[in-house]
Parts: C-alpha cells; sequence; structure tokens
C-alpha cells in the first residue's frame, strides 16, 4: 500500500495557500498572496525539496490543477518530474487537459482515495494548494476518515 502525504503550506490562522506570489490565485478577493515567501528558510525549503524528488504521483484539486497546469509544463528546469507523474484530479466539472498524464476524478473522493493508495508502486503524494480563507481545503477535509 503507499503512503499518503499531505504536503500543505498554511499559515497559524488557517490559510492554504502555495509558496506563489501575490498574482497566483486572487479568486473571491484574497488579496495576500504571496505570504509564505518572506517565511522561508534553507529547513523548509530542504523539507519541500526532498518531498518534490521522491517518486510519487498526485492528487490535487481542480483549481490546483489550472494553477500548476498554466505554470509547469514551461518550468521544467525548476521540477521536471511534476510533468511526467500521473495527476489525479479531483473535479466534477474537467475530464481531459492536454497537460499529460492526468486522470479526472468526479464524484466522492474520499470514496475514491483508497482504490489509489491501494495500487503498487510509487508513493502517492497529495498537494493541496488551494487557497481557502476562514476554511480549510476541500479537498483534504472531504478525505479524512472519520
Amino acid at each position: 500500500m503507499r503512503k499518503v502525504n499531505v504536503l500543505e503550506f498554511v499559515s497559524l490562522d488557517g490559510v492554504i495557500q502555495a509558496p506563489g506570489g501575490p498574482e497566483e490565485d486572487t479568486s473571491d478577493g484574497f488579496a495576500y498572496g504571496g505570504w509564505i515567501s518572506p517565511h522561508s528558510d534553507p529547513v523548509s525549503a530542504a523539507a519541500v525539496k526532498k518531498q518534490m524528488n521522491m517518486p510519487f504521483d498526485l492528487l490535487i484539486g481542480r483549481k490546483t490543477f489550472d494553477i500548476w497546469a498554466a505554470f509547469w509544463p514551461q518550468h521544467n528546469d525548476i521540477w521536471p518530474a511534476v510533468n511526467t507523474v500521473t495527476k489525479y484530479v479531483a473535479s466534477n466539472t474537467m475530464t481531459s487537459h492536454e497537460w499529460q498524464p492526468s486522470v479526472f476524478l468526479n464524484g466522492d473522493i474520499a470514496e475514491k482515495s483508497p482504490k489509489l493508495s491501494n495500487r503498487k508502486g510509487r508513493i502517492c503524494t497529495f498537494m493541496e494548494a488551494q487557497i481557502s480563507f476562514r476554511r480549510s481545503s476541500s479537498m483534504i477535509w472531504s478525505m479524512r476518515s472519520g
């Protein structure tokens, strides 16, 4: 069984966002993007780099997929593996995309995730970088076991 790792950037007051810049995701009037960069240090950078360089598949939400699909194919020199791994995308609206390999999962993600982790092979890494203000990342919370 593969391990499920959640790599999440979250502030003490519950804002979840990737380490991108202020313009990364301004949806719903979010004006605090880029808050992580000034707080990065060599220890956290090394931990993230270690995770990024391990064998993995991705399970990400549609919003994260949209942001990443617009960025990572043009930045292969930074993180080459993200362009070749299987990207499992939780989405009830998207069924295909040119950024491959991608598999689109609709419906109850909590029900489908054990099937992904029961496969043999590489580690399945969950990276949900969705901005959430006053709430937690919806995909990660939906997968919690109760």
